[in-house]
């Protein structure tokens, strides 16, 4: 089913929401509707279309635990390392990429921010259970814990967003010259 970007009154993306949740908002005199999806739903006395992008009509405090803590999350490693190889510096879809312990386990690597890197699977497999210097190879830059994650990153694993949350998701990215 359709899913629904949930903005704040500023316009500001908060969340990804199910398209359930963001109708029960608009019916409780929360939300407005900005846009929908083609998709339409039918009752037996009306019908309505899903919505794409919903705004929040009063503003809501954020936690900001985005520059606390950052969730040591699959989807966390892919941004950190923008989605390339750190052996080979290719870019990848994250379906063809793979988590290396720098240090192998085998060897007393921890699973965390500072020994985890992305690869893809020929590197991995020639770097088999070895360090990097043990297998002749070279890290693009050492792995640490990212010190924030902006917000408008909520879009982690939605390859694809539909083009209605386009304007919404990218409202504070830097426009190339």
């Amino acid at each position: 089913m359709e899913q629904t970007l949930l903005l704040n009154v500023t316009f500001e993306p908060l969340k990804v929401v199910d398209w359930q949740r963001a109708m029960t908002l608009w019916a409780q005199g929360k939300a407005e509707v900005l846009a929908t999806h083609d998709r339409e739903v039918r009752a037996v006395t009306f019908s309505f279309k899903l919505p794409s992008v919903i705004r929040l009509l009063a503003f809501v405090k954020q936690r900001h635990q985005h520059t606390k803590c950052v969730p040591f999350t699959r989807a966390n490693i892919y941004l950190r390392d923008k989605y390339t190889c750190q052996y080979c510096a290719q870019k990848f879809k994250s379906e063809e990429l793979t988590f290396d312990h720098v240090v192998p386990q085998a060897q007393g690597g921890k699973r965390g921010w500072e020994n985890i890197v992305t690869a893809c699977m020929a590197c991995n497999r020639r770097k088999g259970a070895q360090t990097p210097e043990e297998a002749g190879m070279k890290l693009l830059k050492l792995p640490r814990k990212p010190a924030t994650s902006p917000v408008f990153r909520i879009t982690l694993g939605l390859r694809q967003a539909p083009e209605s949350w386009r304007d919404y998701l990218y409202w504070n990215a830097e426009l190339e010259a």
